[in-house]
C-alpha cells in the first residue's frame, strides 16, 4: 500500500502535470526514511522535549549546543528565535498529541502532529513547519484539514488543529471549508493510487 507523509501529500497536490507524476515517482522510489538524513529532526525533537519536560522558553537555547553541522548552525537559530517569539508570554503545558493514519483509495497518509500544547488553557494540536520557504494558503489548508479529518476520532471537543510557521512565529488554525478540501485530498490520493504501479 502506498504510504505518504503529510509533507509528501502537500508536495503532490501543489504540483500539476508532469511534475506531479515526477513527485509521485520520487516518493515511491526514494530510500527508506533514516533519522540521519532528517535535517530538522534534532530541532523538532528538542522542541518536543522542552515541552514534555515542562522546561521554560530559555531551555530552547540549549538546542544548538551539540550541533556541529554548518547548515544546521545556519538554519536552526532563526527557527529557535521564531519559536521563542511565538511562545512569548503564553502559559504552555504539554499533552501527548494524537496520531493517526488517514486512508483513501488504498493510500495511507500519516497524520502526526509534533506538539500537543495547552496554550493559555486551550488545547492545540500543532504541526511544525520549519523550512525557510513561505507557507502557501494551499499548504496551510491541506495540512489543517487533513489533521482535522484524520484525527477526528482522537480529538477532544474544542481542540484547535494548527500549523505553526516556526521561523515567522505565525500559527495558522483550521479555516478552510473541510468538505471541499477533503474532496481535493481524496481526489489526489486516488491519483496517487492510479499512478503508483506505473512509476
Amino acid at each position: 500500500m502506498p504510504s505518504l507523509s503529510l509533507t509528501d501529500l502537500v508536495d503532490v497536490v501543489s504540483r500539476a502535470g508532469t511534475p506531479k507524476a515526477t513527485k509521485v515517482a520520487e516518493i515511491k522510489n526514494r530510500n527508506a526514511y533514516h533519522p540521519a538524513t532528517d535535517f530538522y529532526k534534532a530541532l523538532r525533537d528538542g522542541i518536543i522535549e522542552v515541552h514534555r519536560a515542562g522546561k521554560g522558553k530559555k531551555a530552547l537555547g540549549s538546542l544548538i549546543g551539540a550541533i556541529t553541522d554548518r547548515k544546521k548552525l545556519t538554519n536552526y537559530p532563526p527557527a529557535i528565535d521564531g519559536y521563542k517569539k511565538w511562545w512569548g508570554k503564553k502559559t504552555i503545558t504539554w499533552f501527548e498529541p494524537p496520531r493517526e493514519t488517514y486512508v483513501h483509495a488504498g493510500v495511507e497518509v500519516s497524520v502526526n502532529p509534533e506538539l500537543g500544547l495547552v496554550v493559555n488553557g486551550n488545547r492545540h494540536v500543532v504541526k511544525l513547519y520549519l523550512k525557510a520557504d513561505p507557507l502557501s494558503k494551499l499548504r496551510v489548508d491541506l495540512v489543517t484539514v487533513l489533521m482535522d479529518v484524520g484525527l477526528a476520532g482522537k480529538l477532544q471537543p474544542g481542540d484547535v488543529v494548527a500549523l505553526l510557521d516556526v521561523r515567522r512565529a505565525k500559527l495558522f488554525v483550521l479555516s478552510a471549508p473541510v468538505g471541499p478540501t477533503k474532496a481535493v485530498v481524496d481526489a489526489e490520493l486516488a491519483y496517487v493510487a492510479a499512478l503508483w504501479p506505473r512509476v
